[in-house]
This record gives C-alpha cells, structure tokens and sequence, in this order.
C-alpha cells in the first residue's frame, strides 16, 4: 500500500482546524480551555498559518487511539472535507501512536502544541546557540515518537513541522538521532562555558545583570529597546525574540548596568525546550535583578504570572529579588489597574511613554543601590576605590592623611558578589 504524504507547496498557506481536549484532570487544575484554544490561535498565527476553525472535546480522560475519541475524529474530518483544512493542530501533547491513527483517521496531517511551539522557535533562531538549542529540542521530542511519524515524516513540501533539523535529518533512525544529540550536547556544552566565561569577567568587573523575564507577548523587547535604544526587533506576536539580548543601561546616577532580553514563556512549555534553553535562561538565574514583565492588559494575568513564577521556580531562580513591572496600562480598564498593587516592588508604566521609562530606570537604582556604607580604604588602594565606583554610587568622598574616606550607596549582594575586599574596610565610625 503506498504511504500518503501531505503536500503543501511553497508560499501557500496551510489551513488548519485547532483541536482542544477538556478532561477532568484540567478542569481539577482550575486551567481555563477556552483560553489556552485562543492562545494556540495565536500560535498558529505566528507559525504563519491560517486557522479555519476550532473544536473542543470533553472526556474523563484522553482516548488511547484517538486522543479525542473515533466519533469526534470523524467530525473534524468532516469539518477539514468541507472547510479544506489540511493540518489539524491539537492543544495537548500527543503520543506517536495517536499521531499515527490520527493521521489514519484524518487523512491530514497532524501536529501537537508541542510540535508547534518547536516549529516557531526553529524559524526565529538567529545564533549559532540558538539554532542548536532548537535542533536538540526537536530531536529529543521526535526521538521516542518516531514510530509514529511515518506519514507526517514523509510528506513532500514544507509548512510546520518541517522547519528546524530539515526531513533528512528527521527521518534518521534512533542511533543516529542519539548520535546527533550527543554532538549537539556537546556544541552547546562548549557555547555555555564561553557564556559563562563572560558572566565570571562581567561579575569581576563588578557588573550588576537585571534580566527581563515574563510570558511570551508582555512587552519584554518593547521595554529593552525603549530603555536601551537597543535596535532588537519588538512585534505583536508571540516569541518575537528568541535569543537572549543584553544591552548597557545607564541608570540616573550615571552607574552603568546590564540589562538582557531573555526568550518568553507560555503555559505547557515543551519540557524538552526548556531543557535546551537552559543555557540561555541562566541569564535569569544568574541575574542581580529579575523584571518580572506582565501584560496589564491580558485576562489571563494571574494565569500568566503563575506560569512565569512556575518555570523560574523550576530552573532555580525562583528566590531572585523580583520587581514587578506592570506593562500596556494604556490597554487595561481603570478596575483592573486598581487591583495591581505591591508597594515598591511594582511599577506600571507604558513602554512608549518616557516619564514611565525614566520611573523605571529610577525605582531599578532604588533596587539595585539601596544601602547606604561608609569605607576608610589605604590611599594606596587605587583599586579598591575603582571598584566602590563601580559596583555602587559614591555620594561623598574625603581624605584622613593615607586613607581615603568613601560613601557609597549599594546594595550588598552586589558587594558580596564582587568580592570581600572593599567589605573589610567597611568603616562604622562617624
């Protein structure tokens, strides 16, 4: 019998139908389906693709053969017949055997959430790291699925799914997938100890590293380049920046700080992604300061914030000092601003207004220089002196014969993290 493949030729739009199942584990979760359903839309969307219609299933659990059962398989046959769909995208993970009968049943082809979050990130890798980082998340999805992706793996054209590792890498068989992997592993081993090379010479230098973290579309790119004047690319999709970008941001002092981009989460983010990324979202763990960035204007930002808490939590930066930064407040009603409290670890501000950006700069000194210490250091110690300049600011200075008397206003894990000498001088006299 000759294996079906599913054509999709070039500049032509794939239409697909987006498929949600309602069990009863996600509703004991208190997870909201019609919400996740619109978020694959825009999903869909970003991966360039034309949704046609939505279907949503409830069952007690998932149907073994068919995910979401023989009968509501052959509705949305029926739907992608009439409409001309011809990929149908489920909102959960799926196993490889039901992508199998599914395809069976569909005669389409077929992609998971999963699938899809891959495929947006393999077309918005732009670094060598962020490439392999990609790659490796596929591989390692497709790895224990490739019995079945026989048909999905064979179709002709391109379209989602497609992007990333390329068809004739996906249809190596496992030996070589787990070969491929190792090599990757081992690539991104060494591009991590060269990112890590840079953060020990950066926190030598008494660099102080605030990252922009949040969900995926809350504005963290809008904000770096209105802060930083850096030229990132800032669009109204979701995972607009992928690899993480750091720019140099002067506070009002005048102290200089870095600042970086870091890739955005999203509720059921690939396990394998998050994996792989781990390299880059160290940029989080190992940051002075996290900016917790949050879409003021989104119906789902309690959900949102949980998710973001969640993933930090997992890659263990969820102790980090944290501010809140509450962003798009010219999109969100007066009631919902009133209910966005947290004294001075929140802000709201609008990305495009410059009064809120200068607030912003001022309350991420207020967080990062918010103690006040004298130091008597030796007048010989030049570097000690270069050093307070550096990892705070010095309001007063003044000389007692060979030592030189320093006010500086920091905050003492940055001290503590730039080394102990500067604080064996500390000076507690008048």
């Amino acid at each position: 019998m000759k294996q079906a493949t599913y054509e999709t030729q070039a500049g032509e739009q794939e239409k697909a139908v987006l498929v949600s199942l309602v069990t009863d584990k996600v509703k004991r979760a208190g997870a909201d389906p019609v919400h996740s359903l619109e978020e694959l839309v825009a999903l869909a969307d970003t991966a360039g693709v034309s949704v046609i219609g939505t279907v949503m299933q409830n069952l007690d659990v998932p149907d073994k053969k068919y995910f979401v059962g023989k009968g509501k398989a052959q509705e949305i046959r029926a739907l992608a017949e009439e409409t001309g769909a011809d990929t149908a995208i489920f909102d959960q993970e799926l196993s490889g055997a039901q992508v199998r009968n599914l395809e069976e049943a569909l005669d389409m082809k077929i992609i998971d959430r999963t699938q899809l979050i891959l495929d947006i990130f393999a077309g918005r890798a732009k670094t060598r790291e962020g490439i392999l980082q990609v790659e490796l998340a596929q591989l390692s999805y497709l790895l224990p699925r490739l019995s079945g992706h026989g048909i999905n793996l064979s179709r002709l054209g391109g379209g989602i799914g497609t992007r990333g590792p390329g068809e004739t890498k996906l249809e190596m068989d496992r030996r070589h997938i787990r070969d491929r992997i190792t090599e990757l592993k081992r690539q991104l081993e060494a591009v991590t100890a060269h990112r890590t090379l840079h953060r020990e010479r950066r926190r030598k230098a008494g660099a102080v590293q605030v990252a922009l973290v949040g969900y995926t579309n809350a504005g963290k790119s809008t904000l770096l380049r209105q802060l930083t004047e850096a030229d990132v690319l800032a669009e109204n999709k979701l995972f607009a920046t992928l690899d993480p970008t750091s720019r140099n941001l002067e506070l009002p002092s005048g102290k200089e700080i870095i600042l970086t981009d870091t890739v955005g989460f999203i509720q059921n983010l690939p396990h394998d992604l998050v994996a792989a990324f781990r390299a880059t979202l160290e940029e989080a763990v190992e940051a002075d300061l996290l900016l917790h960035v949050v879409d003021a204007s989104s119906p789902m930002l309690a959900r949102q914030m949980k998710v973001v808490e969640e993933v930090l939590q997992d890659l263990g930066a969820g102790g980090k000092p944290t501010m809140i930064v509450y962003n798009k407040i010219d999109l969100s009603s007066e009631s919902a601003l009133s209910m966005m409290t947290g004294g001075s670890d929140t802000i709201r501000v609008n990305a495009f207004v410059e009064q809120d950006m200068a607030r912003l700069r001022v309350a991420i000194e207020d967080r990062i220089l918010g103690e006040v210490a004298r130091y008597r250091i030796p007048a010989s110690r030049g570097d000690l002196a270069a050093l307070a300049y550096r990892v705070g600011e010095v309001t007063d200075s003044d000389t007692d014969e060979d030592w030189l008397l320093l006010t500086v206003r920091l905050n003492m894990a940055d001290m503590v993290k730039s080394g102990r000498e500067l604080e064996d001088f500390r000076f507690m006299g008048q």
